[in-house]
């Protein structure tokens, strides 16, 4: 199963009801592809480093910056950096940081659209 398969699989799993995914699975798995990266995951683990940020727990930031800042380059840039601050900033909105639900908004659109074919710069 190819890493794109396994990010579209866990989300027609888990959809985008964040109230009822639970954040200790989402936490072992990204734990679990941090020590055991795999050379093309870095769709999954924004999947993961998404889904963590949308639960939206502040302890969860460090761990999102370990995925994005200990792997390489290719799945940094795949991890908005975006997510940390508001995480760390309680969601709000600043000069450089949009608010929490506008953020959320946007991931749920992309991956809506991402497994649908729809390019999302077309948007």
């Amino acid at each position: 199963m190819t890493n794109e398969q396994r990010a579209e699989n866990l989300m027609n799993e888990l959809g985008f009801d964040f109230g009822n995914i639970p954040k200790g699975f989402i936490v072992s798995l990204l734990k679990s592809e941090i020590e055991n990266y795999q050379e093309g995951s870095s769709e999954y683990i924004r999947l993961l480093c998404g889904y963590l940020y949308c639960l939206g727990d502040a302890s969860d930031a460090p761990l999102i910056k370990k995925a994005k800042y200990d792997i390489n380059m290719d799945v940094g840039c795949m991890i908005d950096s975006e997510w940390i601050t508001s995480l760390e900033n309680g969601g709000v909105a600043d000069g450089n940081t949009r608010s929490r639900e506008e953020i959320m908004s946007d991931f749920v659109f992309y991956y809506q659209n991402y497994f649908n074919g729809e390019d999302y710069d077309d948007f």
